[in-house]
């Protein structure tokens, strides 16, 4: 282990969800940024090929992957406590691992989905957050991503508890950066609008007008991501027609941005 630690020449970042979709494209560009990586999800077959794929980067890094179950307590600190052990620290903590459940909340969608997104999108980044950090506070220095989403700007009608979780992530984020105003350690939250990855597919959100309509790609974000993080920008909205519309947000009341948001979710049928 000491000749490792001696050998090592590049920051280490986590990435929880790193291997498909935004997060995948965020552990590539740490990997051109020049971190390691230690990658996490929760299915094994994709984790490891994600991690294959990364570790042949023409930047050769090392790369590490992780199969947990973020949902649940024991998984949270299970992951901690591995890369611990590691005995190499967390120069930057991506929290971008969530689902999302589309419907109508009285009438359709099941409780402990959502239940399970709770926990996923909301407790599982705290507690992480929670570790990580403490270790940050203790060295003086790290930077913490945490993925949030343009949906947090307004209620979201049919996907009511993913949209409140992202509301949520987004004042979590902001709250701790400004505790941690006297340090040097940033916290940037990342706030993408429609993506092109399979969050569309497994929310059931395919026939809505947002599931349809334009996305940018994974890797856009992501590039915008790790700008504003390395940065140590308080937050990032990727694409100019989402800062458009964030800013539209800001500016209307939430019954209007209700009513927006839900002709973008609501199915066509």
């Amino acid at each position: 282990m000491t000749m490792h630690l001696q050998e090592r020449l590049r920051p280490l970042a986590l990435v929880t969800g790193g291997s498909s979709g935004i997060g995948f494209e965020l552990a590539k560009q740490l990997v051109v940024s020049g971190y390691d990586l230690v990658i996490v999800g929760h299915n094994n077959a994709k984790v490891v090929r994600a991690a294959a794929e990364l570790s042949a980067m023409d930047e050769a890094p090392h790369v590490e992957a992780i199969t947990v179950d973020l949902s649940t307590v024991e998984g949270v600190r299970a992951l901690y406590d591995s890369v611990k052990k590691s005995g190499r620290p967390i120069d930057v903590l991506a929290a971008n691992a969530g689902i999302g459940v589309r419907g109508d909340f009285a009438r359709e969608t099941d409780l402990e989905r959502e239940l399970e997104l709770i926990q996923l999108n909301v407790m599982s980044p705290v507690h992480l957050t929670k570790l990580v950090l403490k270790d940050m506070v203790a060295r003086g220095e790290g930077k913490v991503l945490i993925t949030s989403s343009l949906a947090s700007m307004t209620p979201g009608p049919y996907y009511a508890v993913y949209a409140a979780s992202k509301a949520f992530l987004r004042s979590f984020g902001q709250a701790i950066r400004a505790e941690l105003e006297d340090t040097n350690i940033t916290v940037t939250v990342l706030m993408p609008g429609p993506t092109d990855t399979e969050f569309f597919k497994r929310a059931a959100m395919l026939d809505t007008k947002a599931g349809q309509g334009p996305k940018q790609t994974a890797a856009e974000v992501a590039l915008a991501a790790v700008r504003a993080l390395e940065d140590g920008d308080d937050s990032v909205v990727p694409g100019i027609l989402n800062k458009l519309q964030a800013g539209m947000n800001k500016l209307i009341p939430d019954k209007a941005g209700a009513k927006l948001q839900g002709a973008q979710t609501k199915p066509r049928h």
